[in-house]
């Protein structure tokens, strides 16, 4: 198998994972739980609270539920403007690395030459890989602040568990990374430390200048040939 056939079933390998990685982060903006809660009551039984970056809902053993939309976006905190705006760029940076990639790929022979699909591929697999690190970024924070205020004994607020929403996420942004990684390895080897792969016309030309060199007239080492100088005189 040559060394183009296996760059070729890596990059299809890698594009199957970072667009199911970006279909998972594309899931998780409109899952409801990212965090949820469970309190008990005498009355209705189980009440569960969750809610996501976008509303907060509310459930019971009735099979009652009622959400509410954050009602103010400039009420809220930084970290969740910061949450939102970095997973929008990722799936933003994934849609375009994939535009890229499909172009770039070697199977796909859309775009020009070699290095140049080479390139594209590169880009395709930088934005993956920065799309993947902006929202692993935000589904940590997100998961990291629930994690602090539910082992906070100062915080009297009702606390929260992570949600199923942030294990997803972290999931596909897990994908994204190892992908858009990936790509960049192979397509950076290629496109930017390009090997001179020689080809057949190449060949027969360096084969016919070796054969007119083996032709040539061998000279002989020095400025000018030996000529031994022999005095003759006739014999009396």
């Amino acid at each position: 198998m040559s060394y183009r056939t296996v760059v070729m079933y890596v990059e299809i390998s890698c594009f199957v994972v970072c667009v199911s990685g970006w279909i998972l982060v594309c899931s998780t903006m409109p899952i409801d739980i990212w965090t949820w809660s469970e309190l008990e009551s005498t009355v209705l039984g189980t009440s569960n609270y969750y809610s996501n970056l976008w509303k907060d809902c509310m459930s019971d053993s009735t099979g009652v539920t009622d959400c509410k939309n954050i009602p103010s976006l400039l009420a809220l905190n930084w970290d969740i403007h910061m949450c939102r705006a970095l997973i929008i760029i990722s799936i933003i940076l994934a849609f375009f690395g994939s535009v890229l990639v499909l172009v770039g790929m070697k199977c796909t022979k859309i775009g020009g030459s070699e290095i140049v699909n080479a390139r594209l591929t590169f880009a395709g697999g930088m934005n993956y890989l920065i799309g993947g690190m902006c929202s692993m970024i935000a589904f940590s924070y997100y998961g990291n602040k629930l994690r602090t205020e539910f082992h906070d004994p100062n915080y009297k607020a009702q606390k929260f568990e992570i949600g199923v929403g942030v294990f997803i996420g972290w999931g596909g942004s897990s994908l994204l990374v190892v992908g858009g990684l990936i790509y960049s390895i192979f397509a950076g080897r290629d496109g930017f430390h390009s090997r001179v792969v020689p080809t057949k016309k190449s060949i027969q030309l360096l084969a016919h200048t070796e054969i007119s060199e083996s032709r040539k007239p061998r000279t002989t080492s020095g400025s000018g040939s030996y000529v031994r100088d022999i005095s003759w005189s006739p014999r009396l």
